[in-house]
């Protein structure tokens, strides 16, 4: 159990000094797992370099992978960032840091991997990222000018992260029941893919309103945490969904062919 189970994840981080200055604020505050999604800068650059001060083996330790699935997939808990609210993946499971930090602290002190996920420096995270979140953070600031440096925000997510910790780290763990299990992000993709399938298959996903209820559908299970046995419920649900689409098709081909041959 520990701060170090929190991963930081920077997509797409275009400038090498903020590389480097988030992993000094990581290291500041006790973090050192770092993840670049895509890079456009080098983490091992003079610059990253020179702003890491005794950051340095973070960025030497930092994973490279080419999207954000692949950054977080263990994680059971996923938490983006925004200086924008509202609108149709803005809205739902949004709050300052304060709010939001008690639900990373809380997978920390049973022992699981969670995320703070950041955007771009120039236009923050996609709708698509955000969908992918369970929460989104959004730092309180003026609302003349809402947009923070990336490692300055970074540096704000941590401390608040630091300071939930500090309320409640050193409580003992409760390990989950083998029911109670979390499921990771991996697991929940695989899931989300395979009732996303089903559901275009009834046509319940259909046309311009399919992204929309997907990610309420996605938002609606995501706010309930599932456990790893509730996943494969709910992969079980889509298959018989596909079965059953599969054996009406054929019997409807099936009368079809018999009516054209008794004409």
């Amino acid at each position: 159990m520990a701060l170090t189970h929190c991963r930081v994840v920077l997509v797409e981080p275009m400038y090498p000094g903020n590389i480097g200055a988030t992993a000094r604020c990581m290291r500041n505050f006790g973090l050192d797992d770092l993840a670049l999604v895509s890079p456009q800068a080098d983490p091992l650059d003079r610059e990253a370099c020179r702003m890491a001060t005794h950051g340095e083996d973070i960025l030497r330790r930092a994973r490279v992978v080419d999207d954000l699935g692949a950054a977080v997939a263990d994680c059971v808990v996923v938490a983006g960032t925004s200086a924008k609210s509202g609108g149709l993946f803005r809205r739902q499971s949004v709050g300052a840091p304060d709010e939001m930090m008690p639900f990373l602290v809380e997978a920390l002190r049973a022992d699981r991997p969670a995320a703070l996920v950041f955007g771009t420096e120039p236009k923050g995270l996609t709708n698509e990222s955000i969908s992918r979140c369970r929460f989104l953070v959004r730092i309180p600031v003026d609302d003349g000018y809402p947009a923070l440096n990336l490692a300055q925000a970074v540096a704000v997510c941590l401390y608040g992260l630091r300071v939930e910790w500090l309320k409640t780290g050193d409580r003992p763990a409760q390990e989950p029941k083998e029911h109670e299990t979390p499921a990771d992000f991996a697991a929940q993709e695989q899931m989300f893919g395979q009732l996303r399938t089903a559901l275009e298959e009834i046509h319940f996903l259909y046309g311009d309103k399919a992204e929309p209820l997907m990610h309420a559908l996605r938002h609606l299970i995501g706010k309930a945490n599932p456990s790893v046995m509730e996943v494969k419920l709910l992969q079980g649900l889509a298959r018989q969904i596909q079965w059953y689409v599969r054996e009406h098709t054929a019997a409807e081909n099936k009368l079809d062919s018999a009516a054209g041959g008794s004409s």
